[in-house]
C-alpha cells in the first residue's frame, strides 16, 4: 500500500519514476552482472558460451522480482539472493555468475546506470526551462516593471531582465550538471577491498571493458564501495537548483499577491478550484508547492555529506540512507522543474499593472535621477541626496506628487528647468542598459545552446 506522496503518485512524473522503479533497479544490477560475465568470457576468464547465457538470461522476463525476494527472506542478503536466482535460469552456466565480484560492485554500478538515466531527464528539462526563460525575456525586455530592494519599492526595471537573471541562472546549472556527470557517472568492479584479487591478472582491462559494455567510465580506484563524494556532490548541486527553482517561484508568489497583482500562474478558470471556502482565490499554488519540495531537496544534502566518511574499505552506515536520498533527489528536482517549465510557459502579465505600480509613490522612485542630475550640475552629492530625501519625505507627509515639491524647490529650480524636471521624473527613461543586458545575455545562451547541439 502506497505511504508517501511520491508512492501515491502525487509528486514526480512518469519518466523519472520509471528509472528508481524496483524492476528497473533489479534490471540494472542484472545488465552489470552481464556485463561482467561478457567481459570475463572475451577476457578467457570463464567459457564464452557460459557467459552469453548469462547475458541472454539477465532480465527480469526471466528472474522474477517474487523469486528474488522470496530467496531474501531466507538468506537476508539482496545481491546473493539476486545472483541466486539468476543462477536458477541460467542452468550451469550459473556457476559463473558473480565471479570475483563483491556486492558493491554491482549496486555502485548499477545506481550509476540509473544516475546517467536520471541525469538526462533533468538536463532535458534544463535545457527546456532555459529556453522558456530564453524566448521570455526576449519577449519582456522593454516590459516596463518596478524593481524592489527590502521588499520596497526602488528603481524601474523590466520583466524581461527580471527572466534573463533567472535564465543565467540555470544556463550556470547546466553548466555544473555536464561538470558534475564526469566525475559522477562510474562505475567499479573492483572487488572486496577494491584490490581486484579475486577478478585475475587480468582485472584492470576486465573492469574497463565491463564499464564499456555498459556505456559508463571505470572509477580511476576505489575500496569496495565507490567513494560517495560523487553522490553528495550530485545532490548539493541538485539541492542549488532546487533553490533556484524556489527563489524564482517566491518571486512569482510575491508578484501574484492581491495588492502587487503583476504576474499570475497559470489557472483553469473553467474548473480549477483554488479555495473550498473562498470561490474568489487564485493562488498560486504551483509555485508554493515548489517552495515546499525545495526543502525537502535540501534536507537532502546532510545525509549525503554523511555519506562521505565510512569506516576502513566500507561499511553499511550509508546503503541504507541513500536508498531514500538519490531517488528523492532525482524525483523531486524532476518534478519541480516540471512545475516551473508549466508556470513559465502559461504566466499571465499584467503590463498596465505594472504601471500602475511603477506610478504608486506619486514619482519619489526617480529620486536617484533627480540627484545624480544636480551633481552632475555642480552640486555636491551628499548635499544634493540630502536636499531630495528631504522633498522626498515632504513628498509623503503631505501626500503631493514628487514633480510638485522639485518645482517648488529655489536650489532645484537654480539648477535644473521644468523641461529637465519632467524627463527626469520619467520612468522609462531611467532603465539604463536592461535591454542591452538582456539581449547579451539571449546571445551568449544561444551560443551555449548551440555549442550543446541543441535549438534556440
Amino acid at each position: 500500500m502506497p505511504i508517501l506522496p511520491i508512492d501515491s503518485g502525487r509528486y514526480g512524473t512518469p519518466e523519472m519514476l520509471a528509472v528508481f522503479e524496483e524492476e528497473n533497479r533489479i534490471q540494472r544490477m542484472l545488465d552489470v552482472e552481464a556485463a561482467l560475465a561478457w567481459a570475463h568470457g572475451e577476457i578467457g576468464n570463464i567459457p564464452k558460451e557460459d557467459a552469453l547465457r548469462i547475458v541472454e538470461m539477465a532480465s527480469t522476463r526471466y528472474v522474477r522480482i517474487a523469486r528474488i525476494k522470496e530467496i531474501e527472506k531466507q538468506i537476508k542478503h539482496d545481491v546473493m539472493s539476486l545472483v541466486k536466482a539468476l543462477a536458477e535460469v541460467c542452468g550451469s552456466s550459473g556457476t559463473f555468475i558473480h565471479f570475483g565480484a563483491t556486492s558493491s560492485d554491482i549496486l555502485d554500478t548499477a545506481t550509476v546506470l540509473q544516475l546517467k538515466d536520471a541525469v538526462t531527464i533533468i538536463e532535458r528539462k534544463l535545457d527546456e526551462l532555459e529556453l522558456t526563460l530564453l524566448r521570455a525575456s526576449e519577449r519582456y525586455k522593454d516590459t516596463m516593471m518596478m524593481g524592489r530592494t527590502h521588499g520596497q519599492h526602488a528603481l524601474p526595471t523590466t520583466f524581461g531582465f527580471k527572466l534573463s537573471v533567472w535564465m543565467r541562472e540555470m544556463s550556470r546549472h547546466i553548466q555544473r550538471l555536464e561538470e558534475c556527470k564526469r566525475r559522477l557517472l562510474v562505475g567499479k568492479m573492483s572487488g572486496a577491498v577494491g584490490t581486484q584479487a579475486g577478478l585475475g591478472p587480468n582485472a584492470i582491462n576486465l573492469q574497463k571493458m565491463t564499464m564499456e559494455r555498459l556505456g559508463i567510465e571505470a572509477a580511476d580506484i576505489s575500496t569496495q564501495i565507490i567513494d560517495r563524494d560523487r553522490h553528495a556532490e550530485l545532490v548539493c548541486m541538485m539541492a542549488m537548483i532546487a533553490s533556484t527553482l524556489d527563489k524564482i517561484a517566491t518571486e512569482i508568489r510575491e508578484l501574484q499577491r492581491t495588492e502587487i497583482g503583476e504576474v499570475l500562474e497559470p489557472f483553469e478558470r473553467d474548473r480549477q478550484v483554488g479555495s473550498s471556502t473562498m470561490p474568489h482565490k487564485r493562488n498560486p499554488e504551483l509555485s508554493e508547492r515548489i517552495c515546499g519540495l525545495a526543502k525537502i531537496a535540501r534536507s537532502l544534502v546532510f545525509p549525503a555529506l554523511e555519506n562521505v566518511p565510512t569506516w576502513h574499505e566500507r561499511d553499511l552506515t550509508q546503503s541504507s540512507s541513500e536508498r531514500f536520498i538519490i531517488p528523492e533527489a532525482c524525483i523531486l528536482l524532476d518534478y519541480m522543474l516540471f512545475l516551473m517549465i508549466r508556470i513559465l510557459s502559461g504566466i499571465e502579465i499584467d503590463e498596465e499593472r505594472m504601471l500602475q505600480n511603477v506610478n504608486l509613490t506619486q514619482g519619489r522612485i526617480m529620486s536617484e535621477a533627480v540627484m545624480i542630475a544636480l551633481t552632475k550640475k555642480g552640486m555636491n552629492r551628499q548635499g544634493a541626496h540630502e536636499l531630495i530625501r528631504r522633498l522626498t519625505i515632504q513628498s509623503v507627509s503631505r501626500s503631493l506628487p514628487f514633480k510638485d515639491l522639485l518645482l517648488e524647490e529655489p536650489e532645484v529650480a537654480k539648477n535644473l528647468a521644468k523641461g529637465e524636471i519632467e524627463e527626469l521624473l520619467n520612468p522609462k527613461n531611467y532603465l539604463g542598459t536592461a535591454s542591452l543586458q538582456v539581449a547579451q545575455c539571449a546571445e551568449k545562451t544561444r551560443c551555449e545552446r548551440q555549442a550543446r547541439g541543441i535549438s534556440s
